[in-house]
């Protein structure tokens, strides 16, 4: 209770009183006997009673830090809290920004970088959107660094044909590199004939031409296949080099089709 004059007294309720301190005990953030400047929120007459605001005196601190960190600037600040859903980081005003899992890095899954951080840790991030009404500060960490998937894939779409390298062999595929991008080729788009759908074939450095099948920039992921190139490439075999009405045989095309390259 606050006395506004001799024998007048207005209340102001613990939601007035901070705008970051939430349902704290009064006595934390004023003590008795204190002057304080307050704001008449309301007066009812009919219950003789005054509502005041000591919040209201003050400049919301969202709306100040919008005003100077607009979207883009980069802050630093300590990690105040781990989540499920990312990190919260203490910034200017006695206010938190949270950086969302899906904004943690461009490489890793929100879940696995998030193992990274501890609290106490000073980290920066880029400011991405401030709700003032909400109440609520966006942050980035992965906007400070470049999107290594956006600009490996740079010029690919479907269809493409590309050359990687071969990285690791796995029983279910194996995995190839691009403009050091990883990406996985599984067993059965290893080959056109079943027979040569086998990855202990391949050996790591080995350099595999491989069809784009996929390019997702939301999983981040590149569908890569071996069987799409090679299909591909007989189909375009026998369209230049002979039809299903010619009568000629597979290994005709493809024979004459690897003598007409080397004739190049």
């Amino acid at each position: 209770f606050v006395e506004l004059e001799a024998g007048v007294e207005g209340l102001v309720h613990v939601s007035e009183m901070s705008w970051t301190k939430k349902n704290v005990h009064p006595g934390k953030i004023v003590s008795t006997s204190q002057e304080v400047d307050v704001m008449v929120l309301e007066i009812d007459t009919a219950k003789r009673r005054v509502s005041l605001g000591l919040k209201q005196t003050m400049r919301n601190p969202w709306e100040v830090f919008a005003e100077t960190h607009p979207a883009g600037t980069v802050i630093e600040g300590e990690v105040k809290n781990i989540t499920e859903f990312g990190l919260f980081i203490g910034l200017e005003g006695d206010i938190d920004g949270m950086v969302h899992l899906s904004d943690l890095s461009w490489d890793q899954r929100g879940e696995d970088a998030i193992q990274n951080y501890r609290k106490g840790d000073v980290v920066q991030a880029s400011v991405t959107e401030v709700d003032t009404e909400k109440e609520r500060i966006s942050l980035s960490i992965k906007s400070l660094g470049a999107d290594t998937f956006t600009d490996a894939v740079d010029g690919v779409k479907r269809g493409t044909v590309i050359t990687t390298t071969v990285t690791a062999i796995e029983e279910g595929g194996i995995e190839v590199e691009y403009n050091g991008m990883k990406s996985f080729i599984r067993r059965s788009d290893l080959a056109r004939d079943r027979t040569d759908q086998r990855p202990e074939r391949f050996q790591v450095g080995d350099h595999v031409d491989a069809r784009v099948t996929n390019v997702d920039s939301k999983t981040r992921r590149l569908g890569l296949s071996i069987k799409a190139r090679e299909i591909a490439e007989e189909k375009e075999a026998v369209e230049q080099y002979g039809s299903s009405d010619s009568g000629a045989s597979l290994g005709d095309i493809l024979g004459a089709a690897l003598k007409g390259s080397g004739d190049k």
